[in-house]
């Protein structure tokens, strides 16, 4: 998705991706030319690598809400654009909302997904979340899916559950963006450098996820040099982390909750519901990041997505809490929940940014 400057740009992404033993590649219609680009350098690589080519697993999505028709249009055109006769992998793009799970189910998504199996178009149908837990769990126990896509990282790991329910009932799980998304660590602070040393922090998040049976982390290269890190990773012994990468999460975490002290949001979800349906535990997250870890950059980000982000991110942000109360009884830690969130507010309220995609 994000090696979309040129062609050129994305096959040099590509051979980079090869020479690091990456051997599954997901794009998607909706970002931008990645898919045409990736489809003029499979067509290449064919000709120069045809055993490299041939060894390739590809991933693409269509957006949920589809008619019939539209999704076989646009699955026909995403073959045509990959120079393929089956996708191996067709992912449902952003299950995020009931509606979503429901056409998908039992709507025009479910008849979509059965006849591009029954045509021999895709090999398996997945999807990928950024919504609520109930609602992938949902999907995962419809046994619709083959594999999913979720936020799965070091920072935030209230999914990892989840994750390990599919990988134990035979489902494909892929981290959505553990560099970017998981905080971006290609960029960590000075906190993060200092308490991860003598490690990175992005490497040791990739050992975590990997350590933790997630089959595939996504890596969003937009150069090939964004590719080096993971050519270096490789187990120990057959293990991901050793015993020095383990005490190092365990001092970033340590560290992280001594800067925060009484103040720490525990993620226990108890605070919640709001009747303005603020999203306490995901802000205080934020709040947790910038204010234990130095993650300023990361947290403004995030937090100045919510409500401009459709649904894929909050809709609304902590200014929207009006002090009732509800939530202090019922917090085990006895956090002054509105004073921290109109804390939130101060330290990451900015003007918009422009998202990469949407």
């Amino acid at each position: 998705m994000r090696a979309t400057g040129s062609a050129a740009q994305m096959a040099s992404v590509l051979q980079a991706a090869l020479d690091a033993g990456i051997n599954h590649i997901e794009t998607a219609p909706a970002y931008g030319p990645a898919e045409s680009f990736l489809g003029l350098a499979l067509t290449d690589l064919r000709q120069r690598q045809p055993e490299a080519a041939a060894d390739l697993v590809l991933t693409s999505k269509l957006l949920p809400g589809l008619s019939l028709e539209e999704g076989q249009a646009q699955l026909r055109d995403i073959l045509q654009r990959l120079g393929l006769p089956q996708l191996h992998n067709l992912a449902v793009h952003g299950l995020n909302r009931p509606e979503h799970l429901e056409w998908a189910l039992r709507g025009e998504g479910s008849a979509l997904l059965s006849w591009a199996l029954a045509e021999g178009l895709v090999g398996q149908v997945g999807f990928s979340s950024h919504g609520g837990n109930d609602l992938i769990a949902e999907a995962l126990d419809s046994g619709r899916f083959q594999f999913c896509s979720l936020h799965l990282h070091w920072f935030d790991q209230q999914r990892i559950p989840l994750a390990r329910a599919a990988l134990q009932a035979g489902l494909g799980v892929l981290a959505i963006s553990p560099a970017d998304k998981g905080g971006r660590l290609y960029a960590p602070s000075p906190d993060l450098i200092a308490d991860c040393a003598p490690f990175s922090p992005l490497e040791l998040a990739y050992r975590f996820l990997l350590d933790q049976g997630i089959s595939t982390l996504s890596l969003g290269a937009a150069q090939g040099s964004d590719l080096q890190l993971a050519a270096s990773i490789a187990p120990s012994s057959g293990v991901w982390l050793s015993p020095a990468q383990r005490d190092a999460l365990q001092r970033l975490q340590s560290n992280g909750a001594a800067r925060l002290g009484p103040e720490a949001c525990h993620q226990c979800m108890a605070c919640l519901p709001c009747p303005n349906e603020v999203p306490i535990p995901a802000l205080l997250r934020l709040r947790n990041l910038d204010a234990g870890h130095g993650m300023r950059a990361f947290a403004e980000e995030r937090y100045n997505l919510i409500g401009r982000a459709g649904h894929w991110w909050e809709q609304v942000n902590a200014a929207a809490c009006e002090r009732c109360g509800d939530c202090l009884p019922r917090c085990p830690h006895q956090l002054p929940i509105p004073d921290l969130l109109a804390d939130t507010h101060r330290r990451l309220a900015a003007a918009p940014r422009r998202r990469l995609w949407g």
